[in-house]
């Protein structure tokens, strides 16, 4: 079968220079199998997450600040002028309200209710508290870096969890709205709550929520005109048929990202990436990955890159062109870096006529806080879940990304839909975000430990079929772009491609987040970007100079993208219509759940 056969890449337990004998493999003793088993009954009862990691970081944390007298004297006399401005604060605004201009900037206390006595008391001490314990996590002399943002993440998160805008006796938005509408609202949010209790109970979804009916592929998302021209055991691939009667010479072919499903970039035709590119004259293909199971844990990075990106490619070459516009999103953007600097290596780099990355990393030494999951111990423990269950769950995976913007996707929400009785209404991007996949166990277990923790790639030990490969091999034209607020692919991570390469490269950084950021489409309100080019040999620029060099633009940076596109084609050539096909886009792959 497929998981068998298909086994290619590197181990989780590769060599230090990052490659091995292709298709190496040892038994697991039953040493290893029983500590598995072990790591894996404690990463279930945590969630995927390592206490070890944990309890490490903050025993650094600790340890070090009892040797730091000074700091301590600090954050004591911090405290205690804190406090006492607070009481006096109290008092003075008990007779006269706080004017609306001191009010702290923050989402949670936006409403004006949050200036009256007492709930302005409730608010600044929060915040106060909320500064203190930031400063009391930061800059401890010799707390290693990686455990003092643990500290600091978990000290926000407990932080969060207590905020008075949380509770019904500390939020008086919460009170008038209980006020107005005769407790109702109260009805209300105990009826969401039971019905995302009954959700969990029978493990509906990953979310809460279930969206499928209203916004299923196909219906109301994913429903650019294509068909399926290809399929394998690991993706399909999408033919979209052209609207315009010529187009750009090269086609587009597509890479998502095997953490989501592909049509993140064709949610509604107004907001989809596919029909603007289509409408714009391309002749656009996309991958449509597999949703695997248990049979596919000895899948590897290797696989997805051989059997899926590169055979799509050599699909897309033998219908239409011999030089593709290559595009890859998020993890799609690093294995097509991978590819890229593989096929260069090789002497086929003229298969490829640009390289376009969104939002994808491939130097991994600042990843942001999703690195707070990512050392030795926290592996450990994944791995172990991951060899148990022969896949990474999707919600499992989401947890981690609810954690890093639980003020937003957690507490705030808890408090809208129970505490006030406001159901969230769905949109397109809501209800893709809830379609979770999973990830194969090698697959995965070989990402976080060869690009994430190791950093492989951009230190060229990372190797494709037995030999490392480079990012400075790349000559292809290149368009990154980045943005502002990712918290999965941080732009400045996403910027630092300029040190690994010398070839000609555009770099945009457009305003939003991973995905809406991504998602820009033309019309879009307070959306800007910033672009500036390297040519091929120019030096290095650091990435304040490109933000000082380069004044924000108003608007979508898609237009600018296909300009781009334009200016590195050779030309038009007639619409291609799709003259055979497997089924109808969305496919079949898109369903599997």
């Amino acid at each position: 079968m497929f998981a068998s056969r298909v086994t290619r890449g590197n181990a989780p337990d590769h060599a230090p220079t990052g490659c091995h004998e292709e298709g190496a493999s040892h038994p697991l003793l039953s040493r290893d199998a029983l500590d598995r088993a072990a790591h894996a009954g404690v990463a279930s009862l945590s969630g995927g997450l390592s206490p070890t990691s944990v309890a490490l970081a903050f025993m650094d944390w600790a340890l070090h600040m009892t040797v730091a007298p000074g700091r301590v004297l600090e954050l004591s006399t911090d405290a205690v002028l804190a406090g006492a401005d607070m009481a006096h604060g109290a008092l003075r605004t008990s007779v006269a309200r706080q004017k609306r201009g001191h009010v702290p900037e923050d989402p949670r206390f936006a409403d004006d209710a949050w200036a009256a006595w007492p709930f302005h008391a409730y608010r600044d001490g929060f915040l106060r508290l909320q500064q203190w314990w930031e400063s009391a996590t930061t800059d401890i002399p010799g707390v290693e870096r990686h455990h003092e943002d643990l500290v600091r993440f978990l000290a926000r998160q407990w932080l969060d969890a207590c905020s008075p805008s949380n509770f019904v006796a500390t939020n008086p938005v919460v009170q008038r709205a209980a006020w107005s509408s005769g407790g109702t609202s109260f009805v209300a949010g105990a009826m969401h709550w039971l019905a995302d209790v009954r959700d969990l109970v029978h493990d509906r979804s990953g979310d809460p929520h279930d969206y499928s009916s209203e916004w299923l592929p196909g219906k109301r998302v994913a429903i650019t005109p294509g068909k399926v021209i290809w399929r394998s055991e690991l993706c399909e691939l999408l033919q979209y048929a052209p609207t315009t009667p010529t187009v750009a010479k090269e086609p587009i072919l597509i890479v998502p990202s095997w953490i989501m499903k592909y049509y993140i970039l064709d949610l509604q035709p107004h907001d989809s990436l596919i029909r603007y590119l289509v409408d714009a004259g391309h002749t656009v293909y996309t991958i449509s990955w597999r949703n695997p199971g248990a049979a596919f844990r000895d899948v590897g990075l290797e696989a997805y890159l051989q059997e899926g990106l590169l055979a799509a490619l050599a699909q897309v070459r033998d219908r239409d062109a011999q030089r593709v516009h290559m595009v890859g999103y998020c993890l799609g953007g690093t294995l097509l870096a991978i590819a890229a600097a593989a096929l260069f290596r090789d002497g086929r780099g003229d298969e490829l006529k640009t390289v376009t990355l969104l939002a994808a990393q491939t130097d991994f030494t600042e990843p942001g806080e999703l690195g707070l999951f990512i050392d030795a111990s926290e592996l450990a423990a994944l791995d172990a879940l991951m060899w148990r269950q022969g896949y990474l769950d999707g919600s499992q995976m989401s947890a981690a990304f609810q954690l890093l913007k639980a003020r937003d996707l957690i507490w705030s929400r808890m408090m809208s839909e129970y505490l006030l009785g406001r159901r969230s209404q769905p949109n397109d991007l809501m209800a893709w975000n809830a379609d979770t996949t999973r990830l194969p166990y090698r697959m995965h277990s070989e990402y976080l430990t060869s690009l994430f923790l190791n950093n492989d790639l951009a230190e060229g030990r990372y190797c494709v079929g037995g030999r490392p490969v480079a990012l400075s091999d790349i000559e292809a034209p290149m368009f990154v772009v980045g943005t502002e607020r990712d918290h999965v692919s941080p732009w400045r991570s996403v910027y630092k491609l300029h040190l690994l390469t010398h070839n000609e490269l555009t770099f945009l950084l457009t305003t939003g987040g991973h995905n809406a950021g991504i998602v820009s489409q033309p019309g879009h309100p307070d959306r800007y970007y910033r672009c500036a080019t390297r040519a091929a040999g120019e030096p290095y620029r650091g990435r304040q100079e490109f933000l000082s060099a380069n004044e924000p633009v108003d608007g979508s940076w898609w237009p600018t993208w296909n300009a781009w596109l334009r200016d590195h084609s050779d030309g038009e050539v007639a619409g291609r219509a799709i003259v055979d096909g497997l089924e109808d886009a969305p496919g079949t792959y898109v369903f599997e759940r």
